[in-house]
């Protein structure tokens, strides 16, 4: 009852505390939980050290008492042996000097019985003492045939002073056990004592530890949420010490600034790509006005250059798109199942370089052989066309590409080889940054963004696939994609409104 009384207290006094006074800075909380926690403890050194200076007293003045109540005793039993001595000397030799002796003995011995008596009070001895020594002082007054005859009282008086003495020793062997019981009884109240104060302290360190971890929390929540992109619609108030207020301020400001860069960011993307667009669609369309003959017909070497500027422009609007799906990505799109023929998808994807293959004379070597399976058919399509773009702008001029596909348990496994100059160790760990471009330089005339193969490995993630860098035997690069079965997703997305991707092939001059 008193442990869980002080604990209910100690809280209900805690929250008052809080309510009516919030400490203003992480210092003065700290502080305020160090003299807090430490009053527990100061209480029970407090009262651990008036329970021992209680006992050392009564230890002292009991070891007093003792001592000089065993020395009385000591002394009662020594003036019986005196007095009787004398007597039975005076009866023999008739000496008035030995009952002088006799009488200052006897005196002696009513004097210390009355003290000896408040130890004993209530003790048969001491009051058969008492009227044998009102007899006893009488002696010395009768005559010595008669003192003779009643020496034989001394027997039953030196057996009333003996066992007054053993009463006496009993009284203190009783008087020290009483403070053994006592010491114990002290003891075992200071570790009920310790435990309740100590329980309390540990009680007040959470309670304190949860007031200095709480703020801390809801910051790194906060951070996370900015980190993750998904921002709750209200943000939480940091309640603690100032400084840990003042920085959950500054990071709602970060939120609002990142907020506002965010769509700065997204209104430059929509305005580049339709400014991009614009005149690349006029490009397009003029090259292939010329293309058609339309303003006459052209000799070859007018046909070249017609065809190096649509291939140009073919590969702008490649840029353009990969910033597109590169942003669509960042922004968390749901992947969207449906089940579709895989080389089918490798097939449309080499025919849409087709022309860029034959320029660069690769000799394609791709699997055929149909091969149905569920995934996002559109961002697996980017993964492979953007692999391809790859092993075009790097592999080696009239060398290999091979296209593998086959089942791996419950995966697909999509492989994309190039011969050509193996990928520098150096660039490995970094070569699905977005805008990252490694040492190795690329073949053509336009420079590539660095995003291709982050929009293919982010494509992948979005399946809860992987996309990585692999070691061949027969060629120096090899991408392997594994892309895991969503069979089970196919009806989600049908109960869903059906939202697509933007298609991979959109001509800039629609």
């Amino acid at each position: 009852m008193t442990l869980s009384l002080f604990l209910h207290r100690t809280v209900f006094m805690t929250s008052q505390v809080s309510r009516r006074w919030r400490p203003r800075s992480l210092l003065q909380l700290v502080l305020l939980a160090f003299l807090v926690v430490m009053l527990p403890i100061a209480v029970l050194m407090f009262q651990a050290g008036q329970a021992l200076s209680e006992l050392s007293n009564l230890a002292d003045v009991s070891a007093r008492q003792a001592v000089e109540q065993t020395r009385r005793a000591r002394a009662l039993s020594n003036l019986a042996i005196e007095m009787e001595r004398s007597a039975r000397q005076y009866a023999v030799v008739e000496q008035p000097g030995l009952m002088e002796i006799y009488a200052e003995k006897a005196q002696e011995f009513a004097e210390l019985l009355e003290s000896q008596q408040r130890l004993l009070p209530d003790n048969p001895n001491i009051k058969a003492l008492r009227e044998q020594i009102q007899t006893l002082i009488t002696f010395p007054s009768l005559p010595v045939d008669e003192l003779s005859l009643r020496l034989d009282e001394f027997a039953s008086f030196a057996e009333h002073t003996d066992a007054m003495r053993t009463a006496t020793s009993r009284q203190i062997d009783n008087r020290i056990e009483a403070i053994s019981v006592q010491a114990a009884e002290v003891q075992r109240r200071l570790w009920l004592q310790t435990a309740a104060l100590v329980s309390a302290s540990l009680v007040l360190m959470l309670l304190f530890t949860w007031l200095i971890i709480r703020p801390i929390r809801q910051i790194e929540r906060r951070i996370l949420s900015l980190g993750s992109g998904r921002e709750p619609a209200s943000a939480q108030l940091i309640q603690g010490p100032a400084e840990l207020v003042s920085l959950g301020e500054r990071i709602d400001w970060l939120s609002v600034r990142l907020a506002e860069l965010e769509a700065q960011k997204q209104q430059f993307l929509r305005h580049m790509s339709h400014e991009l667009k614009t005149p690349l669609a006029s490009v397009r369309e003029g090259t292939g006005l010329l293309s058609d003959n339309v303003a006459g017909a052209l000799t070859p070497r007018q046909r070249e250059i017609v065809e190096l500027i649509d291939a140009s422009g073919q590969e702008l609007q490649q840029l353009i798109e990969q910033l597109l799906d590169y942003n669509l990505l960042q922004h968390g799109q749901p992947a969207y199942y449906e089940r579709f023929d895989v080389s089918g998808v490798i097939q449309e994807v080499l025919s849409k370089h087709q022309l860029a293959l034959d320029k660069k004379e690769m000799r394609v070597i791709a699997s055929q052989r149909p091969l149905e399976w569920v995934s996002d058919r559109d961002r697996t399509a980017r993964i492979l066309d953007n692999l391809v773009s790859n092993a075009i702008a790097y592999g080696e001029d009239g060398g290999r590409l091979e296209i593998r596909v086959y089942r791996e348990a419950q995966a697909l496994v999509l492989e994309v080889a190039n011969s050509g100059e193996p990928i520098d160790d150096n660039d490995r760990s970094r070569l699905f940054e977005a805008f990252y471009q490694g040492r190795a330089r690329r073949k053509g005339a336009l420079k590539g963004s660095g995003i291709g193969l982050s929009v293919a490995a982010d494509c992948a993630l979005a399946q809860q696939g992987h996309l990585a860098l692999v070691d061949d035997d027969a060629l120096a690069v090899c991408f392997r994609l594994t892309l895991p079965w969503n069979g089970d997703s196919v009806i989600e997305n049908d109960n869903r409104q059906s939202h697509s991707v933007p298609t991979l092939g959109t001509d800039a001059r629609n």
